[in-house]
């Protein structure tokens, strides 16, 4: 059963992106897909896209910049097709994907022949799921930032702790306490205040930022 605490995203490192290709009816779509964190980065990216492309008829995209199954973070185009043809079908397709941080680009080249409305839907359709059935996918954890203060003498113990969290240290200082700030999966933080109250004998100062 997956974690509460995680979701699948696309297995793309920053400035990288999956591409598939689709021809319908002579036309030839071109899907390209990243990973975009932000709904800036998946602006950024559509406009790699477009850039890359500037003589196609269109480059219609569809972007969810949060968590799946979620719509504050979505966009979409049709770029000149029908309306409601391109835009919202991909959208539709990459909403029900269970995939979050993903921005798709389909570009058209039309091939000469006219598809109709049902048949740009399904073309649009067809290249996302094309596009998202052969990417790679990993688990993105959902964290919550904390800071901790406790004193030298339970280092040891606390990096212990941390390591069987899978707890991340984004930054530590060592002065006269020791103070961590800390990125902990979600589903771990109930577990990690309990361990660290009991293991300082309540000492731990642990704060939620």
């Amino acid at each position: 059963m997956a974690s509460k605490s995680t979701y699948k995203v696309p297995a793309l490192k920053a400035g990288e992106f999956h591409r598939t290709n689709l021809v319908v009816k002579k036309s030839k779509f071109i899907t390209s897909i990243a990973r975009t964190k932000s709904v800036e980065e998946a602006k950024a990216f559509i406009d790699r896209i477009c850039h890359e492309f500037p003589d196609a008829r269109h480059n219609c995209f569809a972007y969810n910049a949060d968590k799946p199954n979620t719509s504050a973070y979505v966009g979409c185009s049709d770029d000149g097709e029908p309306h409601g043809t391109a835009g919202q079908p991909m959208l539709n397709v990459l909403l029900h994907s269970d995939i979050g941080q993903l921005t798709a680009v389909v570009t058209r080249y039309f091939g000469g022949i006219l598809l109709g409305t049902g048949g740009l839907v399904k073309a649009y359709q067809d290249s996302i799921k094309q596009g998202i059935d052969t990417l790679e996918i990993e688990d993105m954890v959902i964290t919550k930032d904390y800071s901790l203060t406790i004193d030298h003498k339970t280092v040891t113990q606390a990096q212990r702790l941390f390591a069987s969290l899978n707890i991340q240290v984004l930054s530590q200082d060592y002065s006269a306490e020791v103070n961590y700030t800390l990125a902990i999966p979600e589903d771990h933080v109930e577990q990690f205040v309990n361990q660290m109250t009991q293991m300082t004998a309540s000492k731990a100062l642990i704060k939620e930022l």
